[in-house]
């Protein structure tokens, strides 16, 4: 159902999302063999491609597609597979969409300079084409994203985080990409400030919206739709439907959670955490903050005359919310 979803609201821009492949393809092409083969292996983990998804119908829905908009859509989406590399390193993840991580295969020596080269093709491409205004976008979106990480690092140390910290860390470390994909999109296709901002503030709020459903999964997912239960709570990571369970608590239990949620991957109770963040409200406070987010979304939306990729950006966001995985 949701792929099937995802297929609806990429109808409109179907052809040009295929003209996007090629070019993203093309755009990795190596003369070192290694990193061909490499390359070769990343591209056979095929993700939802939201990012280049943004940036087209953002593109669409203010103007048209040209050439500008589809080297938008590779730098942000070289980026985020660059970031993708990044973070299993970081995390020792061993797979990554149900294959195993270049990190598992290849080591992190080669994991991280191939991030590296990632992002420097997304930037070169930016810089062949001209495209100066996406690198000011860019450049600061990689500030926020590398600062949104290093503050959850800093407070998961001390597991000291309050609502207003966890909202500055999701707007840094997801929003801004997504909200990045919405202004380049925009940008390749008008010179119209409101439409540029209008489309940045939407995918800023669809950002964390899609953070929030993201961190509710952790604690009702399953292992069979990908994300396994507690894996925040293993990583010392206090979000939101948590930070709302610990404001319920008294100080006593507070101390006594933060005791278990140190143990991190040791944590034998992380089953009764879970079922306190549901008793306490915490799924339901969650829930009702993204959906909060998502209207914030689709209201952006209002400058923009009724078409069928105004409907796709709409139908997006109602994508995000109902996704289980």
């Amino acid at each position: 159902m949701i792929n099937h979803n995802l297929s609806k609201i990429q109808k409109p821009i179907q052809n040009e999302l295929k003209d996007f492949d090629q070019i993203f393809k093309d755009s990795l092409k190596s003369d070192v063999r290694l990193v061909d083969f490499v390359i070769k292996f990343i591209l056979r983990q095929k993700g939802k491609k939201i990012r280049p998804l943004l940036v087209l119908l953002s593109a669409k829905v203010s103007g048209e597609v040209n050439d500008r908009s589809y080297r938008g859509a590779t730098l942000v989406e070289l980026l985020h597979t660059a970031t993708l590399v990044h973070d299993d390193v970081v995390d020792e993840a061993a797979k990554r969409r149900g294959l195993p991580s270049l990190n598992n295969i290849w080591g992190n020596k080669i994991s991280v300079l191939l991030g590296d080269y990632l992002l420097s093709k997304g930037l070169m491409t930016s810089v062949d084409g001209e495209d100066f205004d996406f690198l000011k976008t860019i450049t600061d979106t990689v500030k926020r994203m590398s600062e949104g990480e290093l503050l959850q690092i800093y407070k998961a140390r001390k597991l000291d985080i309050d609502e207003e910290t966890y909202f500055k860390i999701i707007s840094d470390k997801t929003a801004s990409l997504l909200s990045t994909c919405c202004e380049i999109g925009a940008r390749s296709a008008t010179t119209s400030i409101e439409k540029i901002e209008a489309l940045r503030d939407y995918g800023e709020n669809l950002g964390i919206a899609f953070q929030i459903k993201d961190d509710i999964l952790d604690f009702t997912g399953t292992k069979k739709i990908g994300k396994p239960l507690g894996g925040d709570i293993k990583e010392k990571k206090l979000t939101l439907p948590l930070i709302h369970t610990l404001s319920k608590e008294g100080k006593s239990s507070v101390t006594e959670i933060k005791k278990k949620i140190k143990k991190g991957k040791k944590n034998k109770k992380i089953g009764e955490i879970i079922e306190l963040v549901k008793s306490n409200g915490g799924i339901e406070y969650s829930l009702k903050a993204a959906h909060e987010y998502s209207e914030k979304a689709k209201n952006c939306l209002n400058i923009f005359e009724d078409s069928e990729y105004k409907n796709s950006l709409i139908a997006l966001v109602d994508f995000v919310i109902d996704r289980e995985k």
